[in-house]
Order: C-alpha cells, then sequence, then structure tokens
C-alpha cells in the first residue's frame, strides 16, 4: 500500500530520527512529507518506530494518509521537481 507521510516534530534529534526512519521505507516528496509503499505489517513496524520517535506532549504530530490507486494516478506537481538525496533535516 502506498501512503503519504506528514509529520511535524519539534525537537531536532526526533525530527532527524523520523526523517531517517521514514527514508529507509519511501521517498522524501516536500518538506516534512514522504511518500512510502510498505506492505501490511510493514506499516504496523513503521508506526511503532515513528511513534518512539515522537513527543506527543511538545505537539509533535505525524499523519498517513493512505493513497488508492485512482488517488496516485491522479497525482499532479506543481513548482519545481521533487527533491532528490538532499535532506532537509539538520
Amino acid at each position: 500500500m502506498r501512503l503519504a507521510i506528514a509529520y511535524d516534530v519539534s525537537d531536532d534529534t526526533n525530527r532527524r530520527q523520523v526523517y531517517r526512519t521514514l527514508e529507509r521505507y519511501g521517498a522524501w516528496r516536500q518538506f516534512s512529507l514522504f511518500e512510502v509503499d510498505v506492505s501490511k505489517s510493514e506499516r504496523v513496524e513503521l508506526e511503532d518506530e515513528l511513534e518512539s520517535h515522537i513527543e506527543p506532549a511538545d505537539g509533535d504530530r505525524i499523519r498517513m494518509y493512505r493513497l488508492c490507486r485512482s488517488c496516485q494516478d491522479n497525482t499532479t506537481d506543481l513548482g519545481s521537481d521533487p527533491p532528490g538525496e538532499q535532506s532537509n533535516v539538520l
């Protein structure tokens, strides 16, 4: 299944861990946004790992959107190309 995952993480160290975790599963698309392809079991593992890197009391949030095939086929990119291998994480 394909997921779009957006995150807001206040602490630099935690944000870096979230970024590196997501990088193992998929592609960085925009600041704080990844697209990943995972199986059901990988999704559970990913959610558990991401949850361990955030502090909800600090306002940290991660939101996952499942992208159906129709949604994927109807995705439009405007502006510059998605980022390459470079990172926006400190």
